[in-house]
């Protein structure tokens, strides 16, 4: 166990009490955290796994406002992803980058008929893809809603031979292809943990702390377990929020509170090592809907090819896995857009998959399902106020955080003197974003390191990398033996800063070498090695957590 998050837990456990307790450390309840910490509040944020590592790191990657929702008449929804899209451009450009889209398209008026349907009822008859009369209206008003003063470029449409010139492996039977922009976010979980870190460095009325779940609500505290030692103890908060994403109703039942506001839907996603996929996808995200009703993509990321993604309902969201049958399903979709690639399990670095956190939508097909949140209150015994929310998606996270502080303020009648809108997150702060301003800090940050070296550190954390780049002047720029391109300094540092507590968690959410395939027994064995002085590990201990990274191909399924 790691000596900070010993001492976190310590004091915790010393003084358990604060204004507001935040159950889930996803995206949704870190953005909340950040928000009330703004405000002074004193704010206790616990996670029963890691930070970002449920339903947060099952995402996509995409920061985007969600064209297809316009179909389905959720036009506020649309203009705040599209508002909130921009913003994270531009308070967290170390980690959030346009992206150029294409939208490979079949038809001219495929799914004119089905559209009202589905915008006024909520129904859409049988699924078929959309044809470019629907897609050039949709698009028309997702301009409208998300030029950035007119930063964005307006979406082009190209007939067929250009579509072919531009984009040759394409399947030849396309019509016409959409070009627009979104923007991606290749490390999300990082994202989270610069929001962790921002909210803590503002006092200590902000605490936070992984691998503790809320078990149970007894005598007007609610119970807390360390997932580590399997201690309990009681904590005290005149309000609750419940953050959980899809565990939301699981955890009120733990609380004393019977509630079922959660219907979510499984997506699944893999990652392939396929140079010809990666060279057909030209650099940008290849979306489009499937005849199926189904919203697919590829997006080439950090020399790999992300494909996804799945929209299944599921009753348990422990149970939410990548099965054989969903990565046939993706083969066939890339065969549809990209017939003469070729696609075999041997390529599959890393499969995933996730719940989304819908609301209960009765009879209604996935793909009709609000993607907006909304925010329920409830009380349980002794006049205990529980926030829970219902809903959330990445790219909303800001606003969503913003008004379930507010929420909270009201209860606790507090009023807000601060917002997050247009502030900096971590390593976004002084990021420097022309090539003339990055050679610049480079030269005037680099110290001992090599310019190529103090580059890719930036990279990675964005200006917090300053931090990174302390941590290995002391301890050293070595190499590691099986993966060189990270260093026994740098691994240090992680472990050291960021609330590492497992292998797994700097394996697939600390770095992203689980996502992109670039792990063995004996790398893993090596990093092991390298944190466990830091986290002190019996030899024991690290044996046990070196079993339980998974490191065959065929066994990276697993988010924690």
């Amino acid at each position: 166990m790691a000596k900070p998050r010993f001492s976190s837990l310590r004091a915790l456990q010393s003084d358990p009490q604060a204004d507001v307790l935040i159950i889930g450390g996803g995206i949704n309840g870190i953005s909340t955290f950040r928000e009330l910490a703004l405000q002074g509040v004193r704010v206790v944020l616990v996670e029963k796994n890691d930070f970002c590592s449920g339903a947060s790191a099952a995402s996509s990657h995409m920061i985007h406002g969600g064209i297809r929702y316009l179909e389905n008449g959720e036009i506020r929804l649309v203009r705040e992803s599209l508002l909130e899209r921009n913003r994270l451009l531009a308070t967290a450009p170390h980690f959030v980058k346009p992206l150029k889209t294409t939208m490979p398209i079949f038809s001219l008026f495929s799914g004119v008929f089905a559209a009202p349907l589905r915008l006024f009822f909520h129904r859409g008859g049988k699924p078929q893809e959309r044809g470019a009369l629907l897609i050039k209206i949709g698009l028309l008003l997702y301009d409208t809603f998300g030029r950035n003063g007119g930063t964005m470029p307006r979406h082009q449409f190209f007939g067929r031979k250009k579509t072919l010139e531009t984009l040759p492996f394409m399947n030849k039977n396309v019509k016409y292809s959409a070009h627009y922009f979104d923007a991606a976010i290749e490390n999300p979980e990082r994202l989270g943990l610069d929001l962790v870190t921002d909210a803590l460095a503002m006092g200590g009325h902000a605490r936070a702390i992984n691998y503790v779940e809320a078990v149970s609500f007894t005598a007007g505290k609610v119970v807390l377990r360390d997932t580590v030692s399997g201690d309990t103890f009681r904590f005290e908060a005149p309000v609750v929020i419940n953050a959980s994403g899809p565990w939301t109703d699981i955890t009120n039942e733990g609380l004393g509170l019977k509630s079922s506001y959660l219907g979510g839907t499984k997506g699944s996603h893999i990652v392939l090592d396929n140079a010809e996929l990666l060279e057909a996808c030209d650099g940008r995200e290849i979306f489009f809907e499937n005849s199926d009703g189904r919203i697919v993509l590829m997006y080439p990321i950090l020399g790999r090819v992300l494909l996804g993604t799945t929209d299944i309902p599921i009753d348990d969201p422990n149970d939410a896995v990548c099965t054989e049958e969903e990565v046939d399903y993706f083969f066939d979709l890339a065969s549809h857009v990209f017939p003469t690639i070729s696609l075999d399990r041997s390529q599959i670095v890393f499969r995933y998959s996730g719940v989304r956190p819908l609301p209960v939508a009765g009879d209604l097909s996935p793909g009709v399902v609000s993607r907006d949140y909304r925010i329920v209150q409830d009380t349980i015994e002794g006049g205990q106020k529980i926030l829970s929310l219902i809903g959330g998606k990445w790219t909303t996270f800001r606003a969503l955080g913003e008004h379930l502080a507010d929420e909270a303020l009201a209860l606790l009648r507090v009023s807000r003197h601060q917002s997050t809108i247009g502030l900096a997150i971590g390593g976004g702060k002084g990021f420097p974003v022309t090539a003339a301003e990055r050679a610049q800090w480079v030269q005037d940050n680099k110290g001992s390191l090599s310019a190529e070296r103090a580059d890719q550190l930036l990279t990675r954390y964005g200006t917090v990398a300053l931090s990174v780049m302390e941590d290995i002047a002391q301890f050293g720029d070595k190499p590691l033996t099986h993966t060189p391109h990270y260093s026994v300094g740098e691994i240090m540092s992680l472990a050291l800063r960021e609330h590492v507590v497992s292998l797994s968690d700097l394996i697939f959410r600390r770095t992203l070498l689980g996502f992109v395939g670039e792990i063995s027994l004996q790398s893993v064995s090596e990093m092991g090695s390298v944190i466990s002085p830091i986290l002190e590990w019996s030899e024991e201990e690290l044996a046990q957590q070196v079993s339980l990274v998974p490191v065959e191909r065929s066994q990276r399924s697993v988010l924690r």
